[in-house]
This record gives C-alpha cells, structure tokens and sequence, in this order.
C-alpha cells in the first residue's frame, strides 16, 4: 500500500499510532551498518539498468526529468503563513516512536528514498535517491542517492545514513516499522552512493517500492542521543521544512527551509510553498469549530456532516470570507466502522458479532444526523475496483473453494450487503433477527437483562471513544441494543489515554478507520495477520488471528499481475465482511474543505489525494482578507 505522502506519513504514524501494527526483529537481522562494499553484490547490480521511477503493476505516468506533478503548479507563489488545527496535546518532536504524543506536523523536516504520486494507484520516484535498480524477480533494490542531498545542517547524506535508519527504526523505532520493513533481509553498501536492500525469500512485488519509503534519518545526529526517549528538541531532518518555535502542548511552528536542495525536483517543484505552517492544539473538535470561524486558523477539512450542512454560517460565511469546496477524488475509502475486540471472550462468536450489526441502524443515521451525505460501507476496500460485488466466480471462486467449510457459507451463496431499515427508526425486523442470533449464540432475556444460559453472565460492554462527536451517532446505537436487553455503555476520554489504552488493545469496542489504496499489500498483513494481533501499538485492532486470513493475505502480497490482485483482494473482502469483524459505518467520495479565502490552487485535483501542499497563500487575496476582516 504507498504512503503517500512523505510529509504526512510520519505523523500519522506518531499522532495515530493506535492505527499501527507491531512485530518484533532482532538487531542481528538486519545487516551491518558499516561502509563494507559486496563485490558479488555490486556486479550483480551493474547487469540492471538504473531507473528513475517504479511502479507496482506496468509503467510510470511520468518520464524521467519531468518538470512537475500534472496536479502541482510550477508558478505557485512561495511565501505566507497558514495556521492549522490540532487536538488534544503533545509532548515529542520524534515522530518515529511509540513513546509520547508526537507534534502534529512533526513529519515536515523528515524525507524519504521515494516518494509517491497522488495521481496513480502506486508509483514511486525518486527523492533522496536519484535512480533505482530492480532486477526482473524484484528480490532486491539498490538506491542510489543523489549528490546534492544535505541535511538541515549541510552534511551530505550517505549510504550510512540510509542503513543507520533502518537499524535504528527497526530496533528502537516504532512497532510499525519492525512489521512494515521485516521482509527486508539486510541493507549493503555496494559504492559511495548506492545501498543495496536485499529481501528475504517470498514472492512480493511491492517491496522494492516499500524499500524506498524508508524515511532517512541522520547517524551523525543521533550517535549520543536516546532514539527512543521523547524529545522537545527538534530532531535534524533532510526536508523542506524545521521547526522554528515550539509551545509545548500548544502550538509548533514550521518554516520552509531556505536553499532547500530539493526545490527545483520535479517531485517537489509547485509544492511546499507555505512560508511557515503552525498548528494551535484545541481541547476537541467542537472548540477547534468555533476558533475557526472566529479566524484563529485558516484551514480545516470537515469530516462531520452535521458540521458541513449546518455550521458554517455567520457573516464571514455570508461575505465570502470563507469559502468551502467539495473536491471530488476517487481515493479508495477503504473501512470504517465499531470495531469488535475479539480478544474478548464476549465477541468470539461470529454470530453476535452479526447481531450487534443488526443493532446499528444505518438509514435512520443518515437521514437524521447526516443530512443523506453519506454511502453505507458494505467492503474493506470501497470505492474501488477492489471491492468485491456479486457472488464469486471464475478465479476468485477457485481460490475460495480452497477453504470451503472453513469459512462462512454465506460467502458461496449471497452477495454481502449491510443489514437495512426503512429510516423510521423503528427497527423492530432488524432487532428481530439480531435476537434470534444471540439466541442461537446461547443468550436469552431474563428479567430484560440478556443473559449468556451458560454463565449466567450479563451482556455488557463499553464503547471507547475519544472525539465527543461520535457521542450523537453512538447513544442511538445504544439505545437499540438495550432494546436487545444489552448494557452498553459509551466512554470518553482524552486523545492521549485513547492512544494509550488503544495501543495495549484495553477495550472492548472502538471506532477504527482501516484505510486502504488501490495496491494493497504489506500492510494487510499489519491489519489482519494473526501475528500482529497481540503486540502492543499493533494495527490489528480487532485481534483476528484467522490461518484462512493470513494465507489470502499472503495471496495478495504476492499477486504478480493487476488481474491476480484484483481475484485475491476480493476473495479476501468477502472473508472479512462475513466473519462481521467490524460494524460497517459510511463513506464519502469527496474532501470537504474550509478555509479563510487566501489561498489560490492548482486548477487540476489528483485523483488519490487532496495534495494541501501543493495549495498556496495568494498575496492579492490575503491582503484583500486582511483588510476585509478588519471591517467585521
């Protein structure tokens, strides 16, 4: 799966790492880190020819030496300051550990061997690395950098650099980075410029482009420092941006870095043109609303459709000063939805799973609470030629025989569809068949209590959440599972004790969000591999540890044609959605966006990504705001 971005990835990792899997590697595996050249090694890489872009399936989009990006404006004004939003609090400028709360933002200064287009399913082009050679069975990679790389501080970057970074991330980075970069075997140095990662046996085509995500980090920096203790002093980074000021727990301050060395790359030029980025942090979500309609930062991207329909009023609305825009994309939006913690003995059985997805009335969401903005989720990878419809046939059939009897027999004989109401709000057929399951299941109502006939034991449990506006949409939910005689009860709290208790998998059920890409790979095995399921800060949310998931995962990983991904992605979508692992919640196929009216954008969106960086602050507009503003 790319991470598209290079800037953003990082953060994710450190802000959301109650989104991440774990696995476990020891020092010795990952190579040596010294500056020993391979002979055999080196003359195996001079027989494949140098490349500067790859692709998972056919060709690059772009040529080598092209000037930019279709979706990046060569003539974007450099220069401004945009404030953005944050909630909660952070404590950690290193967004590559598990330890604290990284800054938002704290991935600016940091760069990668490649970077991914927002305008293809998964290409990568160099960045850090000016050239790649992969041989025909992609059992390898060399990178070679590029000579005019330097670090904040104006070393070079080298070839230790790049084997220095992934040791470290792989021993003291975070859990993430053991899992996503464990197929590769070991780092070589083979010249001055070039390091060779060669893979462990296996048939996967995405890990030449996994490689080359690897974020860099400086040795000479890190020699006498602790990697894996949280730190307010920011950390030296190779990238575009440094942080110029921090106020702990609220606010960090980024500026562009001047003579950048990779400006004029055609992968960067029409992008990083804020003259400076800050992040204020807010106690949640509804404050950070209203600080923005008051001005006190200019841009946000809604995700609440109440919000989106009904908030955006006042006379900065009704002026113009803010404007809002819904940018179509055709980003995979891959699932959220209630997650069930299966560790719990309480979800182990497949069909209270499905009767508590009975209990969730979707229609009647949509229509009172969500103004009819949003489509039900019925796949893992939605919005995509990836999502499986109908019943299986042809390839995906065969591949499914294999495990007949091992998987729900619903697969063979009903295409999957979420349960549906009529939007009334009386539920009743649903509720129905959601306690003829849990009868099934061996629960019955004593006294209006659901009650397990074994044990004796109350159905009961807890919604764990951190943002009080699922509170709307969940408190209906409730409501209709106490209908089911079920005691469940909503919790919220912070973001960080939701990091954390989301991190040691303390929970029995939470809203998670399983993002997808139009390549899935190495990271299915993070989702839903059985040997992520019980590591602390892993992405297995939902604890599957299912030997028929794990062996299409595998399937997946290792599908050498588009044809082949396509057969085995589906095949592995209709397993996930029968076992009713997830409560599936709704999607959008757009970026609704508001921002105080000073910025101008490219006239062409990507397909794949909303690309922010590549938006930038008009001066006429600005001045024009300024003086706008001041007559409210």
């Amino acid at each position: 799966m790319p991470l598209r971005s290079r800037l953003s990835f990082p953060t994710r990792v450190a802000v959301m790492t109650a989104v991440l899997m774990c696995a476990a590697w020891a020092f010795s595996r990952v190579g040596f880190a010294g500056g020993t050249q391979s002979p055999s090694a080196a003359k195996v890489s001079a027989t494949v020819a140098p490349r500067h872009a790859l692709a998972m399936f056919g060709a690059p989009k772009y040529p080598a030496g092209f000037a930019h990006f279709d979706y990046a404006d060569p003539k974007a004004v450099k220069g401004g300051s945009v404030r953005l939003a944050a909630i909660g609090t952070f404590d950690n400028l290193n967004p590559f550990i598990l330890n604290g709360v990284a800054a938002a933002g704290a991935g600016l200064p940091f760069e990668t061997l490649t970077v991914s287009s927002e305008d293809e399913p998964f290409s990568v082009y160099g960045l850090l690395a000016e050239s790649m050679q992969v041989p025909k069975d992609r059992s390898w990679v060399a990178f070679t950098l590029r000579k005019e790389a330097r670090w904040q501080d104006g070393a070079p970057v080298t070839t230790d650099d790049v084997i220095f970074s992934l040791n470290i991330l792989r021993t003291k980075g975070h859990p993430f980075y053991r899992s996503y970069f464990a197929r590769i075997d070991k780092a070589v140095k083979i010249g001055p410029r070039t390091v060779k990662f060669i893979f462990k046996p296996g048939s996967n085509r995405e890990l030449p482009l996994i490689a080359g995500q690897l974020p860099i980090l400086p040795k000479h920096y890190w020699q006498g420092r602790d990697f894996s203790k949280t730190t307010l002093e920011a950390p030296l980074g190779s990238g575009p941006y440094r942080v110029a000021s921090v106020d702990p727990g609220r606010s960090v301050t980024y500026a562009r870095v001047k003579n950048y060395w990779g400006a004029k790359l055609g992968v960067n030029v029409g992008q990083n043109n804020f003259g400076a980025m800050r992040y204020d942090y807010y106690r949640d979500a509804t404050v950070a609303l209203e600080a923005f309609k008051a001005g006190d930062y200019d841009f946000r991207q809604e995700n609440i459709s109440k919000n989106w329909a009904t908030a955006y009023t006042g006379p900065a609305v009704a002026k113009g000063l803010i404007r809002r825009a819904s940018i179509a994309n055709e980003q995979p939006t891959g699932m959220q939805g209630y997650v069930f913690n299966i560790r719990r003995p309480l979800f182990k059985d497949r069909r209270v799973r499905e009767a508590l997805t009975y209990a969730f009335d979707f229609e009647w969401t949509n229509k009172n609470l969500f103004y009819g903005q949003y489509t039900r989720t019925e796949s893992y990878f939605s919005n995509s030629e990836l999502a499986s419809s109908g019943l299986p046939k042809g390839r995906e059939l065969a591949i499914l025989e294999r495990y007949r009897g091992k998987i729900p027999d619903a697969v063979f004989t009903r295409p999957f569809h979420a349960p549906r109401s009529d939007g009334t709000g009386f539920n009743r057929k649903n509720l129905r068949i959601a306690a003829k399951l849990l009868q099934q299941a061996g629960w019955s109502v004593k006294n209006g209590v659901l009650t397990n006939e074994k044990t004796n034991q109350p159905f009961r449990f807890e919604i764990l959440i951190s943002q009080p506006a699922w509170e709307r949409i969940t408190l209906p939910f409730i409501k209709n599972l106490k209908v089911l005689g079920i005691d469940a009860r909503l919790r919220v709290v912070d973001s960080a004790q939701y990091i954390k208790r989301s991190e040691s998998f303390d929970y029995d059920m939470i809203v998670d969000v399983f993002g997808e890409s139009l390549s899935p790979g190495n990271e299915q095995r993070d989702f839903w591999g059985s040997q992520s399921a019980d590591r602390r800060g892993g992405r297995n949310t939902i604890g599957i540890k299912n030997p028929v998931i794990d062996d299409l995962v595998n399937l997946v990983v290792s599908a050498k044609t588009r044809r082949q991904l396509l057969d085995r992605t589906h095949a592995l979508d209709r397993v996930l959605l029968w076992e009713y692992y997830v409560i599936p919640h709704w999607h959008s196929q757009a970026f609704h966006v508001a921002y105080w009216n000073k910025f101008s954008r490219p006239k062409v969106s990507p397909k794949y990504g909303l690309c922010f960086s590549c938006w930038w602050v008009d001066p006429q507009k600005a001045a024009h705001l300024k003086a706008l503003k001041k007559a409210l």
